[in-house]
């Protein structure tokens, strides 16, 4: 949590540590499976604004080929990389 402590800048006023942990981890709980990689904390009298930037999602590009669906034909045996060569491949025009 000290690391993302780091990344984060409150503005408009000051706020206690514990408040500034408690965004975090809000944020986080919001987020579960993304990391913080900024955030900033706008306080406006006694309300606060939360702008933060996540890290991004790992992906991996997926397509149908020969009825299967893949990232990559590189664990495809012989056949099935002869199956995916030989087939009718269209295009728009």
């Amino acid at each position: 949590m000290q690391e993302i402590r780091k990344r984060v800048t409150v503005v408009g006023g000051e706020l206690p540590e514990e408040e500034i942990q408690a965004y975090i981890r809000h944020v986080q709980e919001k987020n579960p499976n993304r990391g913080i990689e900024s955030m900033q904390i706008e306080v406006d009298g006694d309300s606060v604004n939360l702008s933060y930037t996540l890290s991004p999602v790992p992906f991996e590009h997926i397509r149908r080929i020969t009825g299967y669906l893949v990232g990559t034909t590189d664990r495809w045996n012989n056949a099935k990389r002869a199956e995916e060569r030989d087939r009718v491949k269209h295009q728009i025009a």
